[in-house]
């Protein structure tokens, strides 16, 4: 059943005129015909089934809504930490950790990244990412948008996180212990993932200093885009919903 973001407000019931992006995309994109069965979802937690009543123009009726009490969210609660990668590579992960449960993903400037944003370009891609994670969301069946935050220089968002007592991991291909080491977290997890280059030794070692945890993923060396993915499906396996 063809599935569409709709900001809410969203109505539990009777009809409702889908946004112009969903409207557009269910008319000229996938062609659905008046009749046809469809899913809505506000991003915060609603879905609603209901059916194509009328397309007119840019206008697409959906009519007979009923609310659906569903959770697709997983029980653990995952902070993604990104090294800024190349457009392409970047796009992918932010797909895939919204397929993979993951409850927000952070942006970070490194010292090794191969994308240089200024202010200006990183509002852009922001706005970007965001509509990567609505149509993730779309095709996989969550109903909550992770929170995709701008990206911060790697060095003022340790300085945050600095003081935060909460389970923090950071990815080293020369971390002395595993994941599955570790115990349960009771609370948020921090995932931080190094650029293609990996992290500096001044990242790392700020990141130890702020609590960081260094782990790794068996003895190969990872690519990022690589490593975010097989990380968060290891932290659902262990503690998340895969399990």
């Amino acid at each position: 059943m063809p599935r569409f973001y709709c900001p809410p407000p969203l109505p539990a019931h009777g009809s409702f005129n889908l946004p112009p992006d969903a409207a557009h995309h269910a008319s000229r994109v996938l062609r659905l015909r008046a009749g046809e069965p469809v899913q809505l979802f506000d991003g915060e937690g609603r879905e609603c089934h209901g059916i194509i009543e009328d397309l007119s123009g840019k206008q697409v009726v959906i009519g007979q809504l009923t609310e659906i009490e569903v959770d697709r969210e997983s029980p653990l609660r995952v902070v993604l930490a990104q090294a800024l990668s190349s457009s392409e590579k970047m796009d992918w992960v932010i797909q895939k950790a919204t397929e993979l449960g993951v409850t927000e993903i952070q942006p970070l400037a490194t010292e090794r990244s191969v994308a240089k944003l200024s202010a200006e370009r990183a509002a852009k891609r922001t706005e970007h990412w965001q509509q990567v994670v609505i149509a993730a969301c779309e095709q996989c069946g969550r109903n909550v948008l992770p929170a995709i935050h701008p990206p911060l220089d790697i060095m003022v968002w340790l300085q945050q996180m600095r003081t935060e007592k909460i389970s923090k991991f950071i990815l080293l291909p020369q971390g002395a212990t595993s994941l599955q080491a570790q115990e349960k977290p009771q609370g948020t997890v921090v995932l931080l993932i190094g650029a293609e280059g990996g992290f500096s030794m001044a990242e790392s070692d700020s990141a130890l200093l702020c609590g960081f945890t260094p782990v790794k993923l068996g003895a190969r060396v990872m690519r990022t885009e690589t490593a975010a993915v097989a990380g968060l499906a290891a932290l659902q396996t262990l503690w998340g919903d895969f399990c």
